[in-house]
């Protein structure tokens, strides 16, 4: 973990948090904050509420504004960076709004995700979010917002002032070379578990993870190698996680995330709808990869 002394709040493990949800599909609030201590404990630099992996889509805003402050009170808010994706540029940065007025030191953005938007929709939107005043993530996800903050757009947005960082999820491995040299001062951060090696070797700050959900200990010690450049220690560790961290980049990462977690004896629960749970063959996979991981040591 980073000295909080000298840590910069996008750098490092952050944990795209996973809701531990009840039988009726309520969220358990308790089971969450202690999720959130326990990843923190475990050597994880900090969480990130209010993602895709936390479900926010099928929130209310009651819910979401609760999930922030949940975590606040866990870790404490300077090591809460909440996702603060909506439909409208405007409600966004209500958002992010409340989560400066908590405290966060940051936030994940999205493109806007209600339609195909171009490059200069882009630039306004993270320029409305902006004006909450809280550093910004950029979140690049092609598959899901059907927008790609390719390197030019990033750089665009980073020198406009807007974004400090960016969640790269593309997976073209390519990419970050590319932004460091239109963008030499923009952090990356690796947006996908299973591009974690070849995004660190190219120079990642930070990992806005799943699988640390289950497995905390043993990722943060394959991302501290790789970064660090230890390949001796990163790379047999990565070839014994990959078959779980490229659950990350399926369509059914939380439902399989979820698995992992109530196998190694944490809460996952259900997940709410539209998301179904896995097929007999998905869960089959997750739960032998999970239970060999554990066979191995890596739970």
């Amino acid at each position: 973990m980073i000295s909080t002394e000298t840590r910069i709040p996008w750098h490092g493990v952050l944990v795209a948090t996973a809701l531990p949800l009840r039988e009726d599909l309520s969220v358990d609030y308790d089971a969450y904050a202690a999720h959130c201590a326990w990843l923190v404990a475990e050597g994880c630099d900090g969480v990130v509420p209010n993602g895709s992996l936390g479900e926010y889509q099928t929130l209310t805003p009651a819910e979401r504004s609760q999930v922030v402050r949940t975590a606040v009170d866990a870790v404490g808010a300077d090591r809460v960076i909440p996702g603060v994706a909506a439909y409208g540029s405007a409600e966004a940065r209500r958002w992010a709004e409340q989560a400066a007025e908590a405290g966060c030191p940051a936030v994940l953005l999205l493109p806007p995700n209600a339609y195909r938007a171009d490059a200069s929709i882009v630039r306004a939107h993270y320029a409305e979010v902006a004006k909450a005043g809280v550093p910004i993530v950029a979140y690049n996800n092609p598959f899901d917002t059907k927008v790609d903050l390719v390197p030019e757009l990033l750089a665009d947005l980073y020198h406009d002032g807007h974004i400090v960082a960016v969640k790269e999820f593309s997976g073209d491995v390519r990419r970050p070379y590319q932004l460091a040299e239109s963008a030499p001062g923009l952090d990356l951060l690796i947006g996908a578990d299973d591009v974690l090696l070849e995004l660190a070797i190219a120079g990642a700050k930070g990992w806005v993870a799943g699988y640390p959900n289950a497995l905390p200990a043993s990722t943060v010690k394959l991302y501290q190698a790789a970064v660090a450049g230890d390949i001796e220690t990163a790379l047999p560790l990565y070839r014994q996680l990959h078959s779980l961290l490229r659950w990350d980049s399926r369509t059914e990462f939380v439902q399989a995330i979820k698995l992992s977690m109530d196998i190694v004896g944490r809460h996952g629960g259900p997940c709410r709808a539209p998301r179904s749970p896995l097929t007999e063959q998905q869960e089959k996979a997750v739960r032998n990869a999970t239970e060999q991981a554990v066979a191995l040591g890596l739970a």
